[in-house]
């Protein structure tokens, strides 16, 4: 940076000048950083229409899928089991009763202070007649962790079982990680021979069977069947129905699959609520607000006068609010209002969805897939007509940022240049000014003539 003198000899405030200049030699900087300003705000309002919009596609698109709109709920006529039903549900009733629930194997030793010093392999034999030999020593703390390591589907815990003559007794519980018949399993001392059962010996007992879950159908007629369950979950015990028991039960448990139109009407609201979230962005960034008084300037929205947007928008609209086969989507409930908005009526729906329910699903599974396509067109991550305008006007950004930072660097020169001049000027001026008191000093010098 050139030294300044202000004004020392010309008496100019330089440095006001100097920065009145700049400001004049700036104006050009300043109208480009208020332009990428508000092209950065104009794109923050596209992203976030876009966003808008990406969800609409995905919904649309979800509803769009053949059988999403098939939708079933399950009831259950007794607490003894639940019921649920998924997407390939269909409409049906079955009667059973719970005749046993599913349990886990639970078997202890008898009483004990140690295991045994002279076995040492322990061998556990699951129902279906594999074996794991696990290595162990007399001690029954030992045991226990040897086979809790051992991944045979069993765990084992030491429990306090009283005194014997004043030395504290231990039993080993042993007990099965699943539930159900095939999860059941026995114990041997060395090998896997009747005489060296673990659970045959005095004071030994199995305390809990392994058992499978049944359920009985059209219990006492000549059709009577029995189907069981290693849990408590019957899955597709009807196609796409889960029954899971809670309780044994003599009384027959009724279940009953029906439509659910509250699903299938609270996805249609959502689908419509959707759009109008779009819509509504857009009617609220395209609106001029008038000034706040009379001679204040009326404020534009970011999408005020783009009909890109605009296009869009009507895009979606149409594609939303379009006959189905010649029939109005006001008859499903989608109006399309004065104001260019939509709104949904629920109860309408309903009752069109309870009077033909085929027909309005095959309508708003059309209507979805033509919102679907609108949306993808314009919201698409690759190829999508906001997506475009979106990239298109961030590069402009970075372009005008890349100029204000040039302009920067001319603008940091252009005051160094006018610093350096004005400090020579008033450099000159000091020597001129030197040179003329000197002159007159010695003018002053010089004898006057007399008459």
């Amino acid at each position: 940076m050139a030294f300044s003198i202000d004004g020392i000899a010309s008496g100019l405030k330089t440095k006001e000048l100097i920065g009145q200049l700049m400001q004049v030699e700036a104006r050009p900087q300043a109208m480009l950083k208020a332009k990428a300003s508000s092209t950065q705000g104009f794109i923050t309002s596209l992203q976030q229409l876009n966003t808008r919009l990406g969800a609409l596609t995905e919904l649309a698109t979800k509803t769009a899928k053949p059988q999403a709109l098939d939708l079933f709920t399950a009831t259950s006529s007794s607490d003894a089991a639940s019921v649920t039903a998924a997407s390939t549900a269909r409409a049906g009733s079955l009667d059973f009763t719970v005749r046993q629930l599913a349990q886990a194997q639970s078997s202890v030793t008898g009483a004990m202070t140690a295991f045994s010093a002279e076995a040492s392999t322990l061998t556990i034999r699951a129902a279906n007649g594999t074996t794991t030999e696990v290595q162990t020593t007399g001690s029954l703390d030992d045991v226990v962790a040897a086979v809790n390591k051992a991944g045979a589907g069993i765990t084992a815990t030491k429990v306090t079982a009283g005194k014997v003559d004043g030395v504290q007794q231990y039993r080993l519980q042993f007990t099965a990680t699943e539930p159900g018949a095939e999860n059941g399993f026995s114990v041997f001392r060395g090998a896997a021979d009747p005489s060296t059962d673990l659970f045959a010996e005095p004071g030994a007992a199995t305390v809990r069977t392994a058992q499978d879950a049944e359920l009985v159908l059209w219990g006492g007629s000549t059709a009577e069947q029995v189907v069981t369950s290693s849990s408590n979950t019957f899955a597709d015990l009807l196609p796409g129905v889960t029954v899971t028991a809670a309780k044994v039960s003599t009384d027959p448990v009724s279940i009953t699959v029906g439509a659910d139109t509250e699903g299938t009407t609270k996805l249609a609201k959502e689908l419509v609520d959707s759009l109008q979230s779009v819509l509504s962005f857009v009617a609220a960034n395209t609106r001029v607000t008038p000034g706040a008084t009379a001679s204040a300037a009326p404020t534009s929205g970011r999408f005020t006068g783009d009909s890109a947007v605009r296009g869009i928008a009507q895009s979606v609209l149409t594609a939303a609010t379009g006959p189905v086969d010649g029939r109005s989507t006001a008859e499903l409930g989608i109006n399309l209002t004065r104001s260019g908005t939509v709104e949904f009526d629920e109860k309408k729906f309903a009752a069109a969805l309870a009077a033909d329910p085929d027909q309005v699903k095959d309508a708003l599974t059309r209507l979805s897939a033509r919102v679907a396509d609108a949306g993808k067109a314009a919201s698409d991550k690759f190829d999508g007509d906001l997506t475009r305008r979106i990239q298109s006007q961030e590069s402009s950004v970075r372009s005008m940022n890349d100029r204000v930072a040039s302009m920067d660097l001319s603008l940091d020169k252009r005051r160094a240049t006018l610093e350096r001049t004005y400090a020579a000027l008033e450099v000159q001026l000091s020597k001129l000014q030197s040179q003329g008191d000197w002159l007159s000093s010695q003018l002053a010098t010089i004898p006057s003539r007399s008459n």
